[in-house]
């Protein structure tokens, strides 16, 4: 039936359209609620894959579509996220990040020049997609960290300035260095040539997915424990255990 084979795409087209609200939001400063609709929409890039596969309408156009959303929802937003960080730790940057309003006057540039190195992270992200578009490498696995991945680490940042701003978080998260340095490691992580499991289920048996369901139960209890302040954690949790113990190389095509 046609409107079996779309259900996953209209999942997709979900995640898309939560990336275009989120992108609105992160725009006028408000990062929270943009971060909110990135976790949203990152939620339906989960199920839509799974949906496909589930109900076996994988297509091209499946492919392509899920790329193009996750371009802005975890390609896109993250990169504007990460400039209003920059813009409001850099000296000249002035507003906060409530207060950052994009100015009337179409030649004033009202914002420090560097900050603009926040959207490298949208660049690198759409060259990840693009690459994995045509990469037959990851069919089970990833190369590279996941866009998805990649947008929780930056979302997090202002979720832990606006609920857990302990002192010495927020003058880690506002120092302009870190920020920057934390750019360049986004943009190299999502593209070095790194085997990492993908989180995403082929079926729900135990046997196959056992380091998933481990890992996932692992993430829930270090946000009981850390709230956000888990996410950066658990990312470099996640590089880390890929590294450790990778998955058999009948279950991952090698590099």
């Amino acid at each position: 039936m046609a409107i079996k084979r779309q259900i996953p795409n209209i999942i997709t087209m979900l995640n898309l359209l939560c990336g275009a609200i989120a992108a609105i939001f992160a725009v006028q400063g408000n990062l929270i609620m943009a971060a909110l609709f990135v976790g949203l929409g990152i939620f339906f890039d989960f199920f839509d894959g799974l949906a496909a596969r589930a109900l076996d309408v994988k297509s091209e156009l499946g492919l392509q579509l899920d790329s193009l959303a996750d371009m802005v929802t975890s390609g896109l937003v993250p990169g504007i996220v990460m400039f209003q960080l920059l813009q409001r730790a850099l000296p000249g940057g002035g507003a906060t990040i409530s207060e950052w309003q994009a100015s009337g006057v179409w030649f004033e540039w009202n914002f420090p020049t560097l900050a603009l190195i926040g959207l490298f992270i949208a660049a690198a992200s759409g060259y990840r997609l693009a690459k994995f578009n045509i990469d037959d490498r990851q069919t089970d696995s990833f190369i590279g960290l996941p866009t998805p991945a990649n947008a929780l680490l930056i979302l997090s940042l202002p979720l832990i300035l606006a609920f857990q701003p302990h002192p010495w978080a927020v003058e880690i998260i506002l120092n302009e260095w870190f920020l920057i340095i934390l750019t360049f490691i986004s943009c190299y992580m999502l593209n070095a040539e790194i085997p990492l499991f993908a989180l995403k289920l082929s079926d729900w048996s135990f046997k196959k997915n056992k380091l998933r369901y481990f890992f996932i139960a692992y993430c829930l209890l270090m946000i009981i424990i850390f709230q956000f302040i888990a996410i950066p954690l658990i990312i470099l949790s996640y590089v880390v255990v890929s590294l450790v113990f990778p998955e058999r190389k009948e279950e991952v095509r090698q590099l």
